[in-house]
């Protein structure tokens, strides 16, 4: 029975490690700055086509403000993640 309960805990610390792994791709992937660019692309894409259709004046220009406000909501702002990091871990 030992040996069951040893290749039970085995294959629960192999789950852990394949899961693991999967939270750092995950994770990766929502950092990744390809990610960012993908979807700054087609937000820039829509908001044009949206700003053409509505005949919006200087539609290439207008449709920068939901991207570049979509560029500036993936920044870290190191500081102000350091000064939320410090404040959670004194709570």
């Amino acid at each position: 029975m030992a040996s069951i309960s040893g290749m039970s805990t085995e294959k629960e610390i192999q789950k852990i490690l394949e899961r693991n792994k999967r939270v750092e791709l995950d994770k990766a992937w929502e950092t990744s700055n390809f990610r960012r660019i993908i979807i700054a692309t087609g937000t820039y894409i829509l908001s044009l086509i949206l700003c053409i259709l509505i005949e919006a004046p200087n539609p290439f220009i207008a449709a920068f403000v939901p991207t570049m406000g979509f560029v500036l909501s993936t920044l870290t702002l190191p500081f102000l993640k350091k000064l939320w990091v410090n404040k959670k871990k004194n709570q």
